[in-house]
């Protein structure tokens, strides 16, 4: 009796319509579909013949079901040569990748795992080996390595930072595969809005000095009274400092900015010198009521609704004219004030 032949049948992901614009759930990396005649070729080891000298008929061929990468399966085309490994996740999702490509990423041979024992088995499309990451994870990992964009996938922000650590640990420098010009530092980027805090630690924890920079600016409404013992440890004590000063040195900016009192302009009949001192009165006192409770994150806006109302109180127009030459100076220089550590 000849040996039956068991045909993989590869899974794709079905990528939803609907996204939802405040929660986009993770993406699956791989889906149950028909097979696929172009991909045939690979195939499991063929079982013993277990049905010879038997009164009992085998039974009828089926299908075995296998879970294949969407981005990295075997007919990708991703380079000119096709794979030589299989990555298969902890969940049990096969990732068709080139080992030359891990080696060159990585500094202590993709984690001690490469090169492989010539000992092992091996298919038409190289051997199998199994990682401990679960396959949304590695599919960020090998994403970052190969230089493309998985935002498709809508990995969430906890699947990013696990997959930073797992790039640390197969030696793949994080410098390099998330430096400012790569798919994953826009990716982590994106999630500034949402996660500052959190995404300032991670880059901190990782020294990543340039994606620390940009998350920055989403923490000036941040107060430093309510960060934890846990979070200060998590960000470490450089970039704690570059936090605080931050804070302290737009603070300190703001006080600057505000105490100068508008220009006085050449007496007249109407307005001299001791009547002009009636706005730098009020001016001193809006302003020390801006300087009281300074922000780093305070708004332009915020500013102007302050000073602007003095204007309202004065009778001369060159009174009024300066007023307004005072706050549009002042909030060009607050504008220009440093946002970023």
């Amino acid at each position: 009796m000849e040996n039956t032949d068991w045909d993989f049948v590869l899974q794709f992901v079905s990528e939803p319509w609907e996204m939802d614009c405040l929660h986009v759930p993770e993406r699956p990396v791989a889906e149950r579909t028909s097979a696929v005649p172009a991909l045939t070729a690979v195939q499991v080891p063929t079982p013993p013949d277990s049905f010879t000298n038997s009164p009992i008929d085998p039974p009828a061929e089926e299908d075995t079901l296998v879970s294949v990468s969407t981005t990295f399966f075997p007919g990708a085309h991703i380079y000119s040569y096709p794979p030589d490994l299989v990555l298969l996740s902890s969940d049990s999702i096969f990732f068709y990748v080139h080992t030359r490509t891990l080696l060159g990423a990585s500094e202590n041979n993709f984690g001690g795992l490469l090169p492989l024992s010539s000992k092992m088995t091996a298919s038409q499309l190289g051997p199998v080996l199994m990682v401990s990451e679960s396959s949304t994870i590695l599919n960020i990992v090998l994403h970052a390595i190969y230089d493309m964009t998985c935002s498709h996938y809508s990995p969430s922000f906890e699947s990013l930072a696990i997959a930073l650590s797992a790039l640390t640990d197969y030696g793949v420098s994080l410098k390099r595969h998330v430096g400012p010009s790569t798919a994953l530092h826009s990716l982590l980027l994106s999630h500034a809005p949402l996660y500052p805090l959190e995404l300032y630690a991670l880059a901190a924890s990782h020294d990543l000095y340039d994606l620390a920079v940009p998350t920055s600016s989403h923490l000036l409404s941040f107060s430093l009274a309510s960060l934890t013992d846990e979070m200060a440890d998590r960000i470490g004590a450089v970039y704690l400092k570059r936090l605080f000063f931050l804070h302290f040195g737009r603070a300190d900016a703001l006080k600057r900015l505000l105490l100068p009192p508008p220009h006085p302009h050449a007496p007249t009949n109407d307005c001299d010198f001791t009547e002009q001192k009636r706005l730098t009165r009020a001016w001193a006192l809006a302003s020390a009521y801006l300087a009281w409770d300074a922000r780093p994150d305070l708004s332009t806006n915020t500013i102007e609704s302050a000073l602007a109302p003095l204007g309202d109180q004065l009778s001369c127009e060159h009174c009024r004219k300066t007023l307004r030459d005072r706050i549009k100076t002042l909030i060009i220089q607050w504008s220009t004030v440093k946002r970023t550590i």
